[in-house]
């Protein structure tokens, strides 16, 4: 099924904003809007119909379903099998078990190797990005993306106070809510930066950077990327397209 053609414009910034206040009251409402909307934006740089694409850290399959929609193979890689049974009590077939900083994936294997919102809750996010181009055949696309952590949502469920520390924020939380944050700073949620994601994307001798913007914001905006400082408050969340060479 072929997805509507993508648009990053200024009505497309309110849906998702707005959306996002429905992300713990109704997660399928948010994610399922997420993940078509990201699914097209995809599909602006790579043909997906029959691709196969690892869909690395999908967790409960939003993205998945968007992708095998759109014509792909999607291929779900979590670490949590929890995680990946939330939605329907069992792992989705053909899902695999396996960490995003060793791929249980062969060198050059899947079309597209994809992740949206996972690289900041890994303790070694650019050995993840690492074997994300590593997976991908030359030619492959490759799409990263993470919430920054100086953004306003960087803490996650403990934001804004993360801007006064990590560990302070948890703390916050935990005595506000009787219970820790899902997300604990230093445990399953660390600091990433656009500057150290860009850095990263420049050194890679094997990738070409098709594109560097921030996701949720109208295509207007990707000048802001340029900014050092101003970046990484603005941001909110970076995308990275590459082409495996």
């Amino acid at each position: 099924m072929q997805t509507e053609p993508f648009r990053a414009d200024l009505a497309r910034s309110i849906r998702l904003f707005s959306a996002f206040r429905k992300e713990q009251t109704d997660p399928e409402f948010f994610y399922g809007l997420l993940a078509r909307d990201t699914v097209a934006q995809l599909s602006s740089y790579t043909d997906l119909n029959g691709a196969l694409v690892a869909d690395v850290g999908g967790g409960p399959g939003y993205f998945t379903e968007a992708l095998r929609a759109a014509g792909g193979r999607p291929l779900c890689v979590d670490c949590d099998a929890g995680e990946m049974s939330a939605r329907t009590g069992v792992i989705p077939d053909g899902a695999l078990l396996g960490s995003a900083l060793d791929l249980p994936l062969r060198s050059g294997s899947v079309d597209v190797c994809f992740s949206s919102n996972v690289l900041e809750h890994v303790p070694d996010p650019w050995r993840m990005a690492d074997e994300m181009v590593r997976v991908t055949r030359p030619g492959g696309i490759v799409y990263l993306s993470f919430t920054n952590w100086l953004s306003p949502w960087g803490g996650h469920e403990t934001s804004p106070w993360h801007y006064l520390g990590g560990h302070r924020a948890a703390r916050r939380y935990a005595r506000r809510h009787g219970r820790s944050p899902k997300n604990v700073y230093g445990e399953s949620l660390y600091a990433v930066s656009v500057a150290d994601a860009l850095a990263w994307a420049r050194r890679r001798p094997d990738a070409e950077v098709l594109d560097a913007l921030p996701r949720y914001h109208p295509r207007w905006a990707t000048a802001v990327i340029h900014l050092p400082g101003v970046r990484e408050v603005v941001t909110w969340n970076l995308v990275l397209v590459l082409r495996r060479r």
